[in-house]
């Protein structure tokens, strides 16, 4: 299923491909490079729920994403966090490993690096520019995450679906995404009927265009004008913390 990566400068290329990783200088990435496999998983394939032991740390790499999202009693999820190059999925500043609290799962498709979370334990132990990227990034991810619980609170659906959009095009560099209109819905914690007539609109205002599960972005500029300001903040509050890591769409 998955694939060793052969431990070469070539691959340095690829760990840098995930921006988090990219601020580590050439030794930290050879202390890393023995530990790290490389792996593309499907769009829709879980790497957690909630509960499971976090046996391995994933950085996405290029255009993947991976989606947090939190489940309900009645089998429902909302999302909380979307994860691409900038960032990394599980194990990130734990001790040891502790359960997984949300789903996670590949929203859209790439390549990931993986990391035994033991073994990237042991790698934080050896070098503190190691340990200390990876508290600065988990600081970063919060604000990701308390920033979207105010979003989520005060904002339209309009405006977070536009903020949505806008977000997965920064992450992945691509203005078309793998997407169904009842995923969406689901990720915004919105009735699927609400998110058909949004769409309907969009399309007749050529903002956008829906074909066999594909979303493609025809108008990103209105898009811009009609989302809210949340993902500028937490780009400012990475651009403070990580400087340069966060992707300008």
């Amino acid at each position: 299923m998955d694939q060793r990566t052969s431990k070469s400068l070539t691959d340095i290329t690829r760990m840098v491909e995930n921006r988090l990783l990219g601020k580590l200088q050439t030794p930290d990435l050879v202390l890393l490079l023995p530990l790290a496999e490389t792996w593309s998983p499907p769009v829709g394939h879980v790497l957690l729920e909630p509960g499971d032991a976090v046996d391995y740390s994933y950085f996405p790499c290029g255009p993947t994403l991976v989606s947090f999202r939190v489940v309900f009693a009645d089998g429902a999820s909302i999302e909380t966090a979307l994860v691409g190059r900038e960032g990394a999925v599980g194990g990130i500043v734990s001790q040891g490993q502790l359960p997984a609290f949300t789903r996670a799962i590949v929203q859209h498709p790439g390549p990931l690096i993986r990391i035994q979370t033991s073994r990237l334990e042991e790698a934080k132990m050896r070098s503190s520019t190691i340990r200390h990227l990876l508290a600065r990034y988990a600081d970063c991810l919060l604000a990701q995450v308390l920033q979207a619980t105010a979003c989520n609170a005060v904002h339209s659906i309009e405006q977070r679906m536009a903020k949505w959009l806008l977000e997965a095009v920064a992450r992945t560099g691509e203005e078309r995404v793998p997407l169904t209109q009842e995923q969406l819905a689901g990720m915004l914690g919105v009735g699927r009927s609400y998110i058909n007539r949004l769409v309907a609109n969009w399309k007749h205002r050529g903002l956008l265009r829906w074909h066999r599960g594909v979303l493609s972005i025809d108008d990103i500029e209105a898009l811009r004008t009609l989302s809210c300001a949340c993902n500028e903040v937490v780009r400012e509050h990475f651009d403070e913390v990580l400087n340069g890591v966060y992707p300008r769409g």
